[in-house]
């Protein structure tokens, strides 16, 4: 392995150990749900109030689910006795793991987790344990637990227990795999009852995928099943009961002699056992789901140029059609759960497969597109399977496992309006939830030089570490080199990324070329040559030129110094879009629920009614860039009173806005707590907002949207991203003092997103 392999990995390595043990430390925690500040509240909560639902649950267990957090609480349960690559690493070592699943859950699907890791390998003890736990739980998914023992586990407790339970590595690999196996079979044109299809590995995911798959409608006598000893043929002794069920009848004996002509190939075993001779062997148009991690089967470039006709699947982001089982597992436990499934039957699979697949068959929103920067995404060899990032999964699948429960009569609590249950799944998890990490999705796909300035500082190293090692920027340190270097090696930061010193004998070059560069722009300004050669020198004014000279994409500055100080080089360099009086600046607040963008934050501090009207426009194409369609609010301490100078001014701002953008969805004045709330709204019929509330708000002064946004961001109750400067010609943004790590991250997100779009405008 490369010098710079090992140092990657040994970075990564201890960021997932700081990731971690920071406080608090794991990944998941317990937070109260109802009111608890008075005493009032605590006695209600505990005693003597919590004795009145006890008493009401005892004579109706099922109340459970009306006064307890029941039904909306899984159970991940692992005896560690399989996990992710790492095999039989003992209970205790898989928790990190089981809270990840927990994340994962809460994340996609708003459930609520616990993580339970029993250290207990005997399949019947294993059992006890669960069952005399599972009063506790809505649901319980089963996670790495070794074959054969997790075929058996499954079977008792599913017919034991009268709550939704699915072991994932099982059933999750298999309806995800099964959705895009029904759709590459429409691509290639053939008929699932009529394939020829080899399965290589015969553990527990295998087995699960091969019987969904003949619930489809795929045929015994047309399967070869392949384990580390060849196939599984009328020859083969000493076989489990589950690989017994697929003896063939051949003498077929090699993963080679069982691919010729055959149509499918499902891997479900480990890296590079596919050569490219046993691909040329498959019929035409040959289905490759090379799902083994981190390597597929077969490398997917490889198989590719090997045949062009290939139509391919693996486990990996980085490749089309990843069979990722975060497709399924939250989403069919959010449709059992929101019924009150007594489990989840082979007909809520059915479904959750056939809502996956034809999901990919639609029209794919922009924000999916955005996500994977993509020019246009549509259904073909390609994409046969949705994309993680895509909201539209919590609706579709949920709904179908939902109403597939219903069907099959183990629905304790059926829903009556679905249409009602689609926007309350969509409220649940808010509908633009995952902005930040498609934000960095699309960075990845064409990541920009990014230059951080202050690199000294601890915070800013450690953002370009991450931003390199994720692959979402490639950073360039600007500041006192020598300083940084004394600095990573103090925090063991190893980074092979650029450093810029503007005083440094090999930037004499740049110096000289930003010098010309500054004194012209300048000099009918009062700037004299002597001047531009000692400005050239302060990295205030060399990072900027940079900039302008194309030197680097997008600027990130300001980490320590006042916002206006650093704003002031900023302006004398680069130039203001067309039609832009005054830049301002927006910050991006992500709540549990949606982001909001609060404008403007930092730069002009009493803007007039025209001022108004340009930032609400910035705003407005600035949120739009991000796929999320702005309803903006201007905002006052009246509403739609215009009695204040204050709200004449905002409400002078909004008649303009009308009358020159009759398209946009902006009123005001209005206080912000009616924006953002229906039923305030609906006071208003008049407004252009109309019920649904306001998600970018325009302050009539910078005192305002200051303290507003500051006061959120020392709470810590949301996480603020910004700011981000609208109505420069070029991608730079400056931070607020002490930002921290994740601020700097995601603010040279937006930086390399800003410079894509540039990019993609002027080609």
């Amino acid at each position: 392995m490369s010098t710079k392999n090992n140092r990657d990995q040994h970075n990564f390595n201890q960021a997932a150990l700081d990731y971690h043990r920071s406080e608090p430390k794991g990944k998941i925690e317990v937070i109260p749900s109802k009111p608890h500040s008075s005493q009032r509240d605590l006695s209600l909560a505990y005693s003597p109030g919590v004795a009145i639902p006890c008493l009401e649950i005892e004579k109706d267990p099922k109340l459970a689910y009306e006064y307890t957090g029941k039904g909306n609480l899984v159970a991940v349960i692992s005896n560690g006795t399989a996990v992710l690559g790492l095999g039989d690493i003992g209970a205790e070592a898989s928790k990190p793991v089981m809270e990840g699943k927990g994340l994962l859950f809460k994340i996609f699907a708003d459930i609520n987790v616990f993580d339970i890791e029993i250290n207990e390998k005997d399949p019947d003890k294993f059992i006890e344990i669960v069952k005399g736990i599972a009063p506790t739980f809505g649901g319980i998914n089963l996670e790495d637990i070794k074959a054969p023992e997790a075929f058996y586990i499954e079977q008792r407790l599913k017919k034991e227990l009268s709550i939704p339970l699915m072991h994932d590595d099982q059933h999750g690999t298999a309806i995800i795999s099964a959705a895009a196996l029904l759709n590459a079979l429409e691509i290639a044109d053939k008929k699932v009852e009529e394939i020829k299809m080899v399965v290589n590995g015969a553990g527990a995911a295998a087995i699960a995928c091969t019987n969904l798959y003949m619930q489809l409608g795929l045929r015994k006598e047309n399967i070869l099943m392949c384990d580390s000893k060849g196939v599984i043929n009328k020859h083969r002794e000493n076989l489990t009961p589950e690989k017994v069920d697929f003896i063939a009848d051949t003498d077929l004996q090699t993963l080679a002699e069982a691919l010729v002509n055959a149509d499918v190939f499902i891997g479900l075993s480990k890296g590079n056992v596919m050569t490219p001779e046993m691909l040329l062997s498959m019929a035409p148009n040959p289905v490759v789901f090379g799902l083994a991690n981190p390597d597929p089967e077969i490398e997917y470039d490889l198989a590719m140029a090997t045949r062009p006709d290939t139509i391919m699947a693996t486990g990996r982001s980085d490749y089309p059609n990843q069979v990722n089982n975060v497709l399924g597992f939250p989403y069919i436990f959010r449709g059992a759960l929101d019924v009150q499934a007594t489990g989840i039957n082979e007909e809520m699979k059915l479904a959750a497969v056939r809502a996956i697949a034809a999901l990919a068959k639609e029209p794919v929103p922009e924000a999916v597109i955005l996500a994977y920067n993509l020019n246009g995404l549509s259904f073909g060899r390609e994409y046969f399977i949705p994309k993680p990032f895509d909201n539209r999964l919590i609706t579709k699948v949920s709904v179908a496992v939902a109403k597939a429960a219903m069907e099959s009569g183990i629905a304790g609590k059926p829903i009556e309006n679905f249409e009602d249950y689609e926007n309350a799944l969509l409220d649940r998890m808010g509908r633009d939830e995952k902005l930040i990490r498609m934000m960095q999705n699309r960075a990845r796909s064409n990541p920009k030089r990014v230059t951080l300035g202050n690199a000294e500082e601890y915070n800013v190293l450690k953002a370009a570490q991450i931003l390199y090692e994720e692959g979402i920027a490639q950073p360039i340190l600007l500041g006192e080199k020598k300083f940084i270097l004394e600095q990573m090696k103090k925090f063991g930061i190893q980074l092979d990324v650029p450093i810029v010193d503007p005083v440094d004998d090999d930037q004499e070059e740049k110096r000289v070329q930003y010098r010309e560069t500054l004194w012209k722009m300048r000099q009918r300004k009062g700037m004299n040559e002597y001047k531009a050669k000692h400005y050239v020198r302060q990295r205030d004014y060399f990072g900027p030129l940079m900039l302008q000279h194309g030197d680097t994409d997008a600027l990130i500055v300001g980490f320590s110094k006042n916002y206006s100080s650093v704003l002031k080089p900023i302006l004398k360099i680069i130039d203001r879009e067309k039609g832009v009086d005054k830049i301002a600046s927006m910050m991006m607040i992500m709540t549990e629920k949606k982001p909001l963008f609060f404008a403007d934050t930092s730069v002009n501090t009493n803007p007039t009614a025209e001022d108004l009207v340009n930032i609400a426009r910035m705003s407005e194409l600035t949120v739009k860039s991000f796929a999320i369609e702005p309803r903006v609010a201007m905002l006052s301490f009246e509403n739609f009173a215009g009695i204040s100078e204050t709200s004449k001014k905002v409400a002078k701002a909004v008649s303009i806005l009308h009358e020159k953008y009759p398209k946009m969805i902006v009123d005001g004045e209005i206080q912000p707590d009616f924006a953002l709330d229906s039923e305030h709204l609906s006071d208003y019929p008049f407004s252009k907002l109309g019920t649904t509330p306001a998600n970018v708000f325009v302050f009539p002064n910078l005192e305002s949207a200051n303290l507003s946004y500051k006061i959120i961001r020392g709470l810590k109750v949301a996480q603020v991203v910004g700011p981000i400067l609208m109505g420069l010609k070029r991608p730079v943004h400056v931070l607020q003092m002490r930002a921290s790590v994740e601020e700097i991250v995601n603010l040279a997100t937006i930086a390399v997103l800003d410079a894509q779009r540039r990019e993609a405008a002027n080609d």
